[in-house]
């Protein structure tokens, strides 16, 4: 397997495009005016380090006006902010120190925020791991916490968003392989908990269709969580962070568009999937869901209801 500047061929996973990416790439770089978020309002969970605090700095060069990070630690927070105000002395910052487990602590810190102006962006990037055990051994009531954690989290800071979105806004759920393939027996509270989320913001997008939805898997970074479970070293596989942060950005974008509801990963190449627009746009394809089924997209099926 080759790699010439963050590029890998051939791709190491199924994918439906021919070039598999470890790194940004002018597609997606923040600074091209077609991905430009200027005047608007960008939230993001988990955004005092790894991820998330990428994507903020990657949406502040994207010239977003307000961004509003969250996380349980304030000095993270505190420190993505200082480097943003830094860099971008134009962008406002604020910060809040939640646990998004809890509804009224999401409540107050989304409502502050929003104050101001309504969400354009919201980006659901925290998460915890749970148990690094298999269904069969794992103490059940770990494992439900988990799984509880997790989607009480994903829950109240979803509904929040939808209180204060503004009109046409965009949710990006950011989501994992274990959402829809089985690749370790060991994390099943964290497979269960991402299927969950996932299907649990399909069903936002369904009750709110102004606001278009995403799921991605981030990509194979070293974060803090990574190394919880192995680091990059266990699965052989290692992408910059800014891949998954300025994939981000795009898919905010109207580029990304008619990429609505799919579960992408950050490694496809974005301009090879926009050659797809016709075979995605309406269809089932790259949807969370059964495969194979239904084959014109759900979209076309009377349900009688």
């Amino acid at each position: 397997m080759s790699s010439n500047n963050g590029i890998l061929s051939p791709p190491p996973l199924p994918t439906p495009v021919k070039t598999w990416h470890t790194s940004t790439y002018p597609t997606l770089s923040p600074s091209r005016p077609e991905l430009s978020v200027s005047g608007k309002s960008i939230l993001i969970t988990g955004g005092g380090t790894g991820i998330g605090a990428a994507t903020a700095q990657a949406f502040a060069q994207a010239g977003a006006a307000r961004i509003a990070i969250l996380g349980r630690r304030l000095q993270p927070l505190l420190d993505t902010k200082a480097s943003i105000e830094a860099q971008y002395p134009k962008v406002s910052v604020f910060t809040s120190s939640t646990d998004i487990t809890s509804k009224s602590a999401v409540d107050a810190a989304v409502e502050e925020f929003a104050a101001k102006s309504k969400i354009d962006v919201l980006i659901s990037n925290a998460a915890m791991i749970g148990p690094h055990e298999d269904a069969a051994s794992a103490d059940g009531a770990a494992l439900i916490a988990a799984v509880q954690a997790n989607l009480s989290g994903a829950l109240w800071v979803a509904q929040a968003f939808l209180r204060n979105a503004a009109p046409d806004a965009v949710a990006i759920d950011v989501s994992s392989t274990a959402a829809h393939a089985n690749f370790s027996p060991r994390f099943a509270s964290y497979s269960v908990a991402k299927m969950a989320i996932g299907r649990l913001w399909d069903a936002m997008d369904m009750g709110a269709p102004d606001v278009r939805v995403f799921h991605i898997q981030p990509g194979v970074v070293d974060t803090d969580m990574n190394r919880a479970v192995g680091g990059v070293a266990a699965s052989g596989l290692e992408d910059h962070v800014s891949l998954p942060s300025t994939f981000m950005v795009w898919l905010a974008s109207d580029e990304a568009r008619f990429l609505k509801g799919k579960f992408l990963w950050s490694n496809w190449d974005v301009d090879e999937l926009k050659e797809q627009r016709k075979e995605l746009e309406g269809t089932s394809k790259l949807n969370l869901g059964l495969i194979g089924w239904p084959f014109g997209g759900a979209d076309n099926f009377d349900w009688g209801m």
